[in-house]
C-alpha cells in the first residue's frame, strides 16, 4: 500500500504469494529452504531486507525452536512447501501487527527535478544557499556530498550507508577537494551526478525503511481476543489495596497506565506534537471526568469490563483511522 510517497508493508503483499518452493527437484535441506523463503518474501516486498527480529521469529516458528537441527534437516517437497508457507505466514502476520513504512527509490523523483529546467534551477539554488553558511557565494566541491545528504530520501537520494555507489559517482565526477564553485558551477556539477544516481536507481531500486510506526489497532485486537492476557493486564493495573485508589475512578487509573505504557499494547505514544494522537486519546478518554471523580474503583470483573470497553474503543478508532508516528532511530 502506498500513500504520500511512502509504501506501507502490512503483510497484504504476502497473502497471495506462491508458497511452492522453486526448482527443488527433490529433497532440500533446511538451510537452503530458509534462503529460498527469505528471497521469496523480499521479492514480494519490493526488495525489502527483512529486519532481523522478523527473520528470527519466522525461523523459530519453522524450526520449532531448534534452528541448528533444522538447518541440517532434509525436507521432501511436501514438507518444504509446508515450511515455506509457515515462514511467509509468520512474516505476513508480524507485518499486519507492526507494519513497516518505507520509501522505494527508483530514480523517478530525481528525474522529475532533472526534466524541468526551472525545477532543477530552483533546487540547485536552494541547496547552494543552504550550504553557503558564510554567505560568500562560494562552495567547495566537496560540499556536493553534503548537498546529496541534504536532499535525502524525500527528494529521492538514498543514504550513503545504504547506497555505496554514491561515493563512486562523486569520485567519477570529481566532486571532491577544496576547489571553490560559484552557484552556476555548483549546478553544472550537481546535474550529471543526480542524473547518474537516477539511472543507477532505475536499474536497481532500493527500499529505505523510515522511522515511522503505524498503529492500526491490530495488536489491541489480539489482546482483546485473549481473555487470560486481558485479565492479567487488568490485575497489573488495578490497585491491590483500597487505599491506593486515592478516590480515583476506573477510567483515571486506566488512563494513567495507558499514557505511560500504552505503546507496549499497541497504542501510539501520547505526544503533544502529534495532534492526531491527542485527539484519539481525548475521544476515548475525555479529560473531563468530574462526574466520575471519587467513584470507588470496582474490583476484578467490573474493572476488567471497563478496561475491555476502553481498549475496544481504541482498537475500533485505530482500525478506522490508523495513526502514524515518527520514532527515534
Amino acid at each position: 500500500m502506498s500513500t504520500g510517497g511512502l509504501t506501507i508493508f502490512d503483510g497484504a503483499e504476502l497473502r497471495s504469494v506462491d508458497r511452492t518452493p522453486p526448482e527443488l527437484g527433490g529433497c532440500v535441506i533446511g538451510a537452503r529452504l530458509l534462503e529460498l523463503a527469505e528471497s521469496k518474501v523480499s521479492e514480494s516486498l519490493s526488495g525489502l531486507s527483512l529486519p532481523p527480529h522478523l527473520k528470527e521469529a519466522a525461523i523459530s516458528r519453522v524450526s520449532a525452536g531448534d534452528d541448528v537441527t533444522f538447518l541440517r534437516t532434509e525436507l521432501d517437497p511436501e514438507q518444504a512447501s509446508e515450511k515455506l508457507g509457515e515462514y511467509v505466514s509468520v512474516i505476513a502476520d508480524a507485518l499486519r501487527d507492526d507494519p513497516i513504512v518505507a520509501s522505494i527509490l527508483d530514480g523517478s523523483t530525481l528525474r522529475l527535478f532533472l526534466e524541468d529546467e526551472d525545477d532543477f534551477a530552483m533546487l540547485a539554488e536552494n541547496l547552494f544557499t543552504d550550504l553557503d553558511v558564510d554567505d560568500n557565494g562560494k562552495l567547495k566541491k566537496s560540499e556536493i556530498r553534503n548537498a546529496l545528504a541534504h536532499m535525502g530520501v524525500e527528494m529521492g537520494v538514498p543514504p550513503f550507508s545504504e547506497f555505496p555507489v554514491l561515493d563512486d559517482i562523486i569520485k567519477k565526477h570529481g566532486a571532491e577537494g577544496d576547489d571553490e564553485l560559484g552557484q552556476a558551477q555548483f549546478a553544472q556539477l550537481l546535474q550529471p551526478i543526480l542524473q547518474e544516481i537516477a539511472d543507477a536507481l532505475h536499474g536497481k531500486p532500493i527500499v529505505v525503511v523510515q522511522n515511522i510506526k503505524i498503529f492500526n489497532g491490530s495488536r489491541l485486537r489480539k489482546l482483546l481476543a485473549d481473555e487470560r492476557q486481558l485479565k492479567d493486564l487488568a490485575e497489573k493495573i488495578i490497585p491491590e489495596k483500597p487505599d491506593e485508589k486515592d478516590g480515583r475512578a476506573e477510567t483515571e487509573i486506566i488512563q494513567a497506565f495507558l499514557e505511560k505504557s500504552g505503546t507496549d499494547l499497541g497504542l501510539p505514544p501520547l505526544s503533544s506534537d502529534n495532534e492526531q494522537v491527542t485527539l484519539l486519546y481525548e475521544s476515548v478518554l475525555p479529560r473531563e471526568k468530574n462526574e466520575e471523580k471519587g467513584v470507588p474503583t470496582s474490583r476484578e470483573d467490573g474493572f476488567l469490563s471497563t478496561l475491555n470497553e476502553i481498549l475496544r474503543k481504541f482498537a475500533e478508532q485505530l482500525e478506522t483511522n490508523p495513526v502514524d508516528c515518527r520514532v527515534s532511530p
